[in-house]
């Protein structure tokens, strides 16, 4: 078997235009999902490996790696991944016993909790980062045939046209 179909069962099957029930943004959205879980299950195990932390763990140091280095209000972190907070508290203090964020009070607010990460974490995704590019690129790749990328272009015609950041 060639590359290319090594993972075709993995390929979310996108129904050509107008032969379905679901309107193109519907069809895209579904594609998007798909590619999401193949690039999420792909990621987890290498994570795992390279980091030693969960994809959750992961997704948290990668939103707080993007920030400046006082870091967010744990409330801030719940909304922007989605994540309900007790979970969320759990999850930083597995990140905090590994040395890999830092908890501090918010002046003037008792129960405000900044976070960020650490110095040991910034090192660990610059040594990393190539790696789980290639991983995310790579699941894409695998997980997206011509129908997919076709759904996403209509979805998003002005997406084939704008120059590639590579």
């Amino acid at each position: 078997m060639s590359a290319p179909d090594a993972h075709s069962a993995d390929q979310f099957v996108c129904p050509a235009a107008g032969n379905g029930l679901l309107p193109a943004e519907l069809r895209a959205w579904m594609v998007l999902l798909a590619a999401t879980g193949a690039v999420e299950q792909r990621l987890r195990s290498v994570v795992k490996e390279t980091l030693d932390v969960s994809h959750d763990e992961f997704l948290i140091l990668c939103l707080l790696a993007e920030q400046p280095r006082t870091g967010l209000r744990m409330t801030q972190v719940a909304d922007l991944l989605g994540r309900p907070k007790t979970r969320l508290t759990y999850q930083i203090a597995c990140l905090q016993r590994a040395g890999l964020v830092t908890r501090t009070s918010v002046c003037g607010d008792k129960r405000g909790v900044q976070v960020a990460v650490t110095d040991k974490a910034r090192a660990l995704l610059s040594e990393t980062s190539v790696l789980l590019a290639g991983t995310v690129r790579q699941a894409l790749a695998d997980s997206m045939g011509a129908e997919q990328r076709a759904a996403l272009r209509a979805l998003l015609p002005d997406l084939a046209g704008e120059p590639s950041d590579n």
